[in-house]
């Protein structure tokens, strides 16, 4: 009997995935690449363990890494921050297909809207995929009804687009940090789930975010 991927190798590990055996080579090369890896396989969660301990360099044309952000933004805008990744979360629970270059995608497009917003300039270039483009709408959707309220609250300050851009940059980077670049990765995805398991209230609380 051969490993049924490579029809080449012997098969030795059991592949929850394909529910059967395939060989180690072909568990390791294709972990997260052609094979949807459920996040509880024991050899998926032994490889985050071992990217955990050896980060991975990003390419110095990596968008957005050279803004510089305030570093206050986050735990000024604690409770928007914790909103948008549990809006994530939350979009990618119903959608099982989203993967992190997903979220990143749409986070990246958010992030340039938002620039382009605080220079007072109308214009969105939203993503072209379907679903970073989903997740991009349901974002913006999100957001326009956070100001409505806030607009309508005496007293309340509204939340200025430069600071949704310095926050939607810092989402951004922590996708970066959290998933590995392999295309079926939901490293991400999963981080935001276990760090915003519930929807968070726009009030004052502790926040849950970890900085990178």
């Amino acid at each position: 009997m051969s490993c049924p991927i490579c029809e080449k190798r012997k098969p030795a590990r059991f592949c929850p995935a394909k529910g059967e055996t395939i060989c180690a080579v072909c568990c390791g090369t294709e972990r997260e690449v052609t094979i949807d890896c459920p996040s509880d396989c024991s050899f998926l969660m032994s490889a985050h363990r071992y990217e955990d301990e050896h980060q991975r360099l990003l390419p110095a044309d990596t968008p957005l890494l050279d803004e510089k952000i305030p570093q206050d933004i986050v735990y000024t805008h604690q409770q928007l921050m914790s909103a948008l990744a549990f809006s994530i979360a939350k979009f990618c629970a119903v959608q099982p297909t989203a993967v992190d270059t997903d979220v990143l995608e749409a986070i990246q497009a958010l992030a340039q809207t938002y620039k382009t917003l605080s220079s007072g300039i109308i214009y969105e270039n939203p993503p072209a995929a379907p679903l970073p483009l989903e997740l991009y709408a349901a974002l913006m959707t999100f957001l326009a009804e956070v100001k409505k309220q806030q607009a309508e609250r005496a007293g309340s300050n509204v939340f200025k687009d430069m600071d949704l851009f310095y926050l939607w940059v810092f989402l951004y980077r922590m996708g970066l940090l959290r998933t590995n670049g392999r295309p079926r990765s939901r490293r991400f995805i999963e981080f935001l789930r276990s760090q915003f398991p519930q929807s968070p209230e726009l009030k004052r609380e502790e926040s849950r975010i970890i900085v990178p």
